[in-house]
């Protein structure tokens, strides 16, 4: 059977420091996982938002393109109902173009003619010309006959009959010859009238003929025009389409890439809540092996940020008492935004207190120990008045440098801030990664013990050092 040898038992301090080193490297471990999941957190948060984006712009895409198909479609209705019209009217204007020529050359025609009507209007003249003078001369003659019978006596009796009759027929010839002469008169003038019109007509037969080709030539340009357009919006149509199935598919991708980066983006999110809860975790080993004894070598600042604690109260215990501040002013929550300032700086009733009396605590602290980077006090909902004099800078007009080098005046409600300002046990160890502004993170222990007064919470004084 083994003896039990107590030179060879493991000393209980010992292991507690080791226990307590060894929680700090966990929570160091851990805060950094931390800060890489909040990272991935934000990126995947900011990569679902752009590609709910990204959803949005596709559906708008898809209601333009299905807008698009349907206009497209329309529009080679209209070509083909356009190419059928055109159609139509060439073969109406064709139509048009043959009776015009038709018409024309009846035109032509009737020029033509006219000039041969006037020819035998002309011979009508001359023969009718003939008669007349034929019937003066018989008229002549059937008087002469009279006045011969007349001598002749009983004997020419009969002559002059036929003498009266010839004189009877001559002056109906003559009559009937001036008729015709009138006539003939009054068509040759209606005639040359009509020709005149006719070569009017003729001429504008000959332009009517020659738009009519030009005609032609136009609307076969229009035909052909017209033939590519619908060729081309055919064309358009099925490239709308196939957009249209393209958009479709490329929706529904996205929509699937959005869901997968949700559930990555809840699985980071539920992973870093966990690790929160690790944090704590090793920041309650932490405190409990501390608290039994182990000596780690945070012990020594923790025994510095009690006693800042308590002389920070002692400073507001005395203000209470001489009446420099009252109690509702001291604990007072109605932080008022001091304009143009970004980050965003608050006042309350107490940060005239805090700036006269808190430097001489605070400066001297960054003196003692080249880990330090600062410290501080905050009252319950992480509202730091006064910070340390390299961090307390007026305000520029960059955001980034005033993240790094004006933090007084501010609240810092994070996860680590909240804790210190409203943790009550005698101290409290954390781990966390310091934003410095622009991006820029240092992995930092904030170590900070309560600040009561007159046996109320105020809040906590926070001290930030390096590993």
């Amino acid at each position: 059977m083994t003896q039990f040898d107590p030179m060879q038992a493991p000393d209980a301090g010992q292991e507690l420091s080791l226990l307590t080193e060894a929680s700090t490297r966990l929570g160091h471990e851990t805060v950094d996982i931390g800060g890489f999941l909040e990272d991935l957190d934000a990126r995947c948060k900011d990569q679902l938002n752009g590609l709910r984006g990204v959803e949005t712009n596709t559906a708008n895409l898809t209601a333009s393109s299905e807008t698009m198909s349907e206009a497209v479609n329309r529009m080679a209705q209209a070509a083909d109902t356009s190419i059928e019209q055109v159609a139509h009217s060439i073969q109406f204007i064709a139509e048009t173009g043959q009776s015009s020529q038709q018409l024309a050359q009846w035109v032509r025609s009737i020029h033509e003619e006219s000039d041969r009507v006037e020819d035998l209007l002309q011979g009508v003249r001359n023969s009718n010309t003939l008669i007349s003078d034929v019937a003066s001369q018989v008229h002549i003659l059937a008087i002469n006959a009279k006045v011969e019978a007349a001598r002749a006596g009983q004997a020419g009796k009969g002559f002059s009959i036929v003498a009266d009759s010839v004189k009877e027929l001559s002056q109906k010839t003559a009559d009937a010859a001036e008729t015709i002469q009138t006539t003939v008169a009054q068509l040759s003038e209606w005639m040359a009238k009509l020709a005149a019109g006719a070569q009017t007509t003729a001429k504008q037969a000959d332009q009517v003929l020659e738009q009519s080709a030009q005609t032609d030539r136009i609307m076969s340009t229009i035909h052909q025009g017209i033939a590519g357009l619908q060729a081309d919006t055919h064309a358009l149509q099925q490239e709308a389409e196939k957009t249209q199935q393209d958009v479709s598919q490329t929706r529904a991708a996205v929509e699937s890439i959005a869901g997968s980066v949700s559930e990555v983006s809840q699985g980071v999110d539920e992973a870093n809540q966990r690790c929160h809860i690790l944090v704590d975790t090793s920041e309650a080993i932490m405190q409990h092996s501390v608290a039994l004894g182990g000596d780690g070598a945070d012990s020594a600042m923790i025994t510095l940020v009690q006693d800042l604690a308590g002389r920070v109260s002692e400073v507001f215990e005395k203000a209470l008492e001489t009446g420099a501040i009252s109690m509702q002013h001291l604990f007072c929550e109605d932080y008022r935004p001091i304009p143009d300032t970004n980050p965003q700086q608050v006042l309350t009733p107490f940060t005239r207190l805090t700036d006269r009396e808190l430097p001489a605590i605070q400066e001297p602290v960054l003196n003692l120990d080249d880990r330090i980077v600062f410290c501080a006090a905050v009252d319950r909902n992480g509202y730091l008045p006064t910070h340390n004099l390299k961090f307390s800078k007026p305000q520029g007009d960059d955001p980034v440098e005033n993240a790094a080098t004006s933090r007084n005046r501010r609240i810092f409600d994070d996860r680590v801030g909240l804790k210190s300002g409203r943790n009550t046990k005698p101290f409290l160890l954390q781990v966390y990664r310091r934003d410095m502004g622009g991006g820029n993170f240092v992995l930092m222990k904030d170590l900070s013990a309560p600040i009561h007064v007159r046996g109320r919470h105020w809040g906590g004084f926070r001290m930030g050092y390096k590993f």
